[in-house]
């Protein structure tokens, strides 16, 4: 009784802990102690409120800083001191040259903490949901995003003028170097990930005919945003401001187009594309000749290339750093590459590097899930390896289902007569059921999915996921799996659309 008093006094101790502690960083009270004193030398002044911004993609912490009178400014804690600079400078340019980015308040004597002026909440990105949701635009949703990109030429050319480029990190420069940054970024972290064979040197090769190609004007003496998306483009008084371009450099006019009209999640209608890309056209015709033509056929290589530096991302950020925003954002950026591998952008120029990118999208763990035209449930069960790519996504976008972690159980695959067969060879079946370890397990598994599928069924839902991970998804996962499924088909027959698949061999059934 002792133990039980004192566990329930923990936890009500620690229920407690974990309220003070968001208390106290919604008070501004854990922030580092240079940025406070940042701020009341710049406003001589505590602050009456202090809020935690979102995080994005990146370290930094974001704070908003509501002051006595109502006034609010952000300040931010940066975590690399070259990084910091390189905001500052551009961003202090930028202003002198009359572009709509935040002016810079005051800046900490190491350069790690500065205030900026704050934009508020509404990001363009945020401003287009309904119209992601339904696909339609309205006038005053298409008139903005027509203003941003009539204004990307000037950001383009007025912010690279007289830009000292040396502070731009991690280099001053597209070039052949940060070119094959991104392009390894996006085999390491994402193409490898997938488990697909591909040629190494074959690929290295085709790399180096893409930087050739995404070079052909360099030398260039314009800025290029980087990361130039909706997120990044904040909306006050009905006008948009730019941030968030740290990672700026000398560059590609083309590079910035690709990155704001084909952001993954973003998923502009084509049609709207091509409008905007006129609407660029027009604008930069007022920095230099420009055929409408030859433009949108150099585009799309930067198109290609933006594509794959964003899988690389997803793929670090969201598999290895485990960011569901990332992780999220994968289907739709493999749809984005389906859309320019069927126009056959880079098909003559480097068809190995192609050929495995169609090979990669058509992988069972890229392919959307179904909805069922008979408007049954389609129950998509999968076997996965956690080692290799961690929990899958869920494709339907729906959101609901199980994930089973099998690695309990006694592991086959640490027996060498097992290690080059699957959960559905019969060896490896008679090892898993030998002591009934496996099937009290499943029993389990069945007790919660069954009624899920029943009241999915009853509601007219259309997509449930089970998944099942084991360490390589080989052997416990895959056994599982395959015993789920065969099971529901017992059991609901055609009431309801079965999908197996297993994800690590690359296999995919509908039953």
């Amino acid at each position: 009784m002792a133990k039980n008093l004192y566990r329930k006094r923990y936890f009500v101790l620690l229920t407690i802990f974990f309220h003070v502690r968001q208390e106290i960083s919604n008070f501004g009270l854990i922030m580092k102690a240079e940025l406070k004193e940042l701020l009341s030398r710049f406003k001589g002044a505590e602050p009456e409120q202090v809020v935690t911004l979102a995080a994005a993609g990146s370290n930094r912490v974001y704070y908003r800083f509501i002051m006595p009178g109502g006034e609010s400014l952000v300040g931010v804690e940066g975590t690399n001191r070259d990084e910091n600079r390189a905001f500052l400078t551009i961003g202090g340019h930028m202003r002198q040259a009359g572009l709509p980015v935040p002016e810079i308040l005051a800046v900490s004597d190491s350069g790690m903490c500065y205030l900026l002026q704050d934009l508020g909440d509404a990001s363009l990105f945020g401003m287009m949901e309904s119209a992601r949701q339904t696909g339609s635009y309205s006038a005053e949703q298409t008139a903005l995003l027509e203003k941003v990109m009539s204004l990307l030429p000037d950001l383009q050319f007025k912010g690279g003028e007289g830009l000292d480029y040396s502070v731009c990190f991690p280099c001053e420069s597209f070039d052949e170097r940060s070119i094959f940054w991104d392009l390894n970024y996006f085999k390491y972290s994402f193409l490898k990930t997938t488990g697909l064979e591909f040629h190494e040197a074959r690929l290295e090769d085709d790399f180096e005919r893409f930087a050739s190609v995404l070079l052909a004007g360099a030398p260039y003496e314009t800025f290029m945003y980087r990361d130039f998306q909706a997120r990044n483009v904040m909306v006050k008084d009905g006008e948009p401001w730019f941030i968030d371009f740290q990672g700026g450099r000398r560059g590609p006019v083309e590079y910035d187009v690709a990155s704001f009209l084909w952001q993954a999640r973003a998923a502009y209608p084509s049609s709207l594309r091509e409008h905007l890309i006129d609407i660029y056209t027009q604008s930069l015709s007022r920095y230099r000749k420009v055929s409408a033509k030859e433009f949108r056929k150099g585009l799309m290589h930067f198109v290609l290339f933006r594509t794959l530096q964003v899988l690389g991302a997803y793929g670090f950020r969201g598999y290895f750093e485990r960011k569901q925003h990332f992780i999220e954002s994968i289907p739709a950026a493999i749809g984005n590459l389906r859309e320019l591998l069927d126009a056959g952008v880079g098909a003559q120029e480097y068809p190995y590097l192609v050929q495995m990118l169609s090979e990669m999208t058509e992988l069972p763990m890229f392919v959307p899930a179904p909805t069922a035209a008979d408007g049954k449930l389609t129950v998509r069960v999968m076997s996965f390896s956690y080692r290799k790519g961690g929990i899958p996504e869920d494709k339907s976008g729906n959101g609901g289902g199980f994930v089973f972690d099998c690695r309990a159980m006694h592991n086959p695959g640490k027996y060498d007569q097992y290690k080059k067969i699957t959960g559905a060879d019969a060896p490896v079946i008679e090892f898993l059921e030998a002591q009934g370890e496996v099937q009290r397990y499943l029993d389990n598994v069945y007790g919660l999915v069954d009624p899920a599928v029943e009241r999915y069924v009853e509601r007219g839902f259309l997509n449930l996921m089970v998944a099942f991970g084991c360490t390589g998804g080989q052997h416990r996962s895959l056994y599982c799996a395959n015993h789920l499924a065969e099971h529901l088909k017992s059991k609901y027959g055609d009431r309801i659309h079965i999908i197996l698949e297993h994800r690590e061999q690359k296999k995919r059934i509908e039953l």
